[in-house]
């Protein structure tokens, strides 16, 4: 969003602004810029949620299985969870088909799996990755 948007959505003028956002990337609040790109295009339109439970969950399980996950490029999200699943994996594919490839030949292997439930996202409602501005 260009700079004179923002400080029209948050009632301030331009320079201070700009300040705050400088000092915001500096602090490091602001990470980074990324590009919205569409999805479908690159060929991974598909979203399916997968529910991962380990055999165990001791440190170096979880590691073994953080580590190898962040290596599967079709697994967008990978988030541990304290409830009934260990972890819940939001998985990108271009296709159902392709879907399964991934979940057999990398998902399926992954350390101390013990069992997955995916669930195919039918429509994407919502995926926003911005936090929104009151103003």
């Amino acid at each position: 969003m260009p700079i004179v948007e923002l400080a029209k959505r948050v009632h301030v003028t331009k320079t201070p602004c700009t300040e705050r956002v400088r000092r915001l990337e500096r602090s490091g609040v602001i990470k980074g810029y990324q590009a919205d790109l569409d999805q479908e295009a690159l060929g991974a339109g598909r979203v399916i949620i997968v529910h991962v439970t380990l055999a165990q969950t001791s440190d170096n399980a979880m590691q073994q299985f953080n580590t190898t996950a962040k290596r599967i490029p079709e697994i967008q999200a990978c988030y541990m969870l304290a409830g009934q699943f260990d972890y819940m994996l939001k998985v990108r594919t271009s296709s159902i088909d392709h879907f399964r490839n991934v979940l057999g030949d990398q998902i399926g292997k992954l350390p101390g799996l013990r069992q997955t439930h995916s669930y195919v996202a039918i429509e994407i409602v919502k995926d926003d990755k911005t936090i929104p501005i009151r103003g």
